[in-house]
């Protein structure tokens, strides 16, 4: 009887120490896997999720959040859309191109909550319609044409005399060489750039200029997954913003983590952190009337061709 009674504890025991085992294995590595692709190299409109990793705000959910950094702003709805990327940050106008295509994506949440983009000039232009038979560098992609028209028309100018050459992604070197008169770019990024190395500019943001408020970076995933695993998608976007709280609470540290991700130079990272910063505010949270506008915007300015529906492009988490 002593006998049965002992193995019945020893069963026990080890049972409960394998269960107990497992729990550990299971905390230490997240219980659910989750892959986020971001819009661009690692910068400050990323603090919040960096901030959420190295602080372990996804494993308080349940996660173990991997973060891919990909080499170009389009990268992001590639991995998505082959299924190497659970949700993905996106441009805003991006989504709803991809969208206009036929791909299977939504937006879920919001990064940051109003226009990134803006015209930056040297000092000699004083306001948008004196870049009229100017030179401007764009980038080649639909929406620079749009936030170049929207500027200029707003105070009053002809878009169309505007001299555009593509440029690419050197909107730095190409002003300060004075090669072009103007840039189209964003305005935490470059725009901070140039001022940290002391170059005479003018910022025209198109938020300012003839573009409602609207969220520029969005959190996209794929209708599948929302259908899916909407537990998944909750408790990325809890987790993120909560991250973003902690770096809105402590900017200097969560910029310190954003220069070691990106091997950025730590003055240039905090100082952009303290620009964008304002703009990250609520975290996450999608504002159904700007979405509307935004809808407007990118239809009236020919980056999509129809005002997308946002309540298909923006679906109710439930």
């Amino acid at each position: 009887m002593r006998k049965s009674v002992m193995g019945l504890l020893l069963v026990a025991a080890a049972i409960a120490g394998c269960g107990a085992d497992e729990t550990e294995r299971a905390e230490g590595r997240g219980s659910r896997p989750v892959t986020l692709a971001l819009d661009f190299q690692p910068n400050a409109v990323h603090a919040g999720v960096y901030t959420a990793t190295a602080e372990g705000l996804d494993r308080e959910r349940g996660l173990a959040l991997g973060v891919r950094a990909p080499s170009a702003s389009t990268d992001s709805l590639k991995l998505l859309a082959a299924g190497r990327a659970d949700l993905a940050i996106v441009d805003i106008h991006d989504l709803g191109l991809a969208r206009e295509r036929g791909a299977d994506v939504v937006g879920v949440g919001a990064l940051v909550q109003r226009p990134l983009a803006a015209v930056i000039s040297d000092r000699e232009v004083r306001r948008p319609r004196d870049l009229e038979g100017r030179r401007v560098g764009v980038t080649g992609l639909p929406s620079d044409d749009a936030v170049l028209t929207a500027v200029v028309a707003a105070d009053g100018g002809d878009p169309d005399s505007v001299r555009r050459t593509t440029i690419g992604f050197s909107a730095v070197p190409n002003l300060v060489a004075g090669r072009v008169d103007a840039v189209v770019t964003f305005w935490n990024a470059e725009g901070v750039a140039l001022r940290e190395r002391g170059v005479p500019t003018r910022e025209f943001r198109v938020g300012e200029f003839g573009a409602p408020p609207y969220p520029e970076l969005v959190l996209a995933t794929t209708s599948e997954t929302l259908r899916t695993r909407p537990g998944l998608v909750r408790d990325t976007i809890a987790a993120l913003a909560a991250g973003t709280e902690r770096a809105l609470a402590d900017l200097p540290a969560a910029a310190d983590l954003i220069a070691r991700a990106s091997d950025g130079d730590p003055e240039l990272v905090r100082a952009q952190l303290d620009a964008v910063a304002p703009a990250l505010e609520p975290p996450l949270e999608l504002d159904r009337a700007a979405l509307k506008r935004w809808a407007r915007f990118d239809a009236r300015f020919g980056i999509l061709q129809r005002p997308p529906d946002v309540q298909a492009a923006f679906p109710p988490l439930g």
